[in-house]
């Protein structure tokens, strides 16, 4: 998958279902662009599937993003971010600091989601994962929710790259 070209000061927001490649994509970039509950799940609990530490982990993501956003840094939220009010978060947090918002939409295949997901450490449940897919949004709606730039995974896949 190519790289995204991200101006400095960007909050960049990855939305897919668990297993889509998310965190593979943003391996790409330096790892403190990256902001992921997971990982603060993990730190709260010793573990990133307890999800009864997402609360405290939303807290110390948004603390995170402050911080970046107030010092022009570039930014990669790097969750699900499938849920309406949690994007609307992300482009009113963008928006505060005077940053860009911009999207990468992982628009796989739930056939590949499923796969991808059973080949992991953390293999989240089925159930999860199909009713998590069934959330993705369309590049228009991310558009209309503010994300001023709309990247497909699929562009990003292709020879010829690209945003909408």
């Amino acid at each position: 998958m190519n790289i995204l070209n991200l101006a400095v000061g960007t909050l960049c927001t990855l939305i897919g279902p668990p297993g889509c490649g998310k965190s593979t994509f943003a391996a790409r970039y330096p790892d403190s662009w990256r902001v992921c509950l997971d990982t603060y799940r993990n730190l709260a609990t010793d573990s990133e599937a307890d999800q009864s530490a997402t609360p405290v982990a939303v807290e110390i993501q948004n603390l995170l993003l402050d911080a970046r956003l107030a010092r022009g840094r570039t930014t990669i939220a790097d969750s699900t971010n499938l849920q309406t009010h949690v994007r609307a978060g992300l482009v009113a947090r963008a928006r505060y600091w005077q940053r860009t918002p911009v999207a990468v939409l992982f628009d796989v295949p739930l056939s590949v989601v499923e796969a991808q997901n059973a080949s992991r450490e953390r293999v989240v449940p089925l159930h999860v994962v199909c009713e998590l897919h069934q959330l993705l949004p369309t590049a228009d709606q991310l558009h209309d929710e503010g994300f001023t730039t709309v990247h497909l995974a699929s562009d990003l896949t292709a020879t010829t790259g690209g945003a909408r």
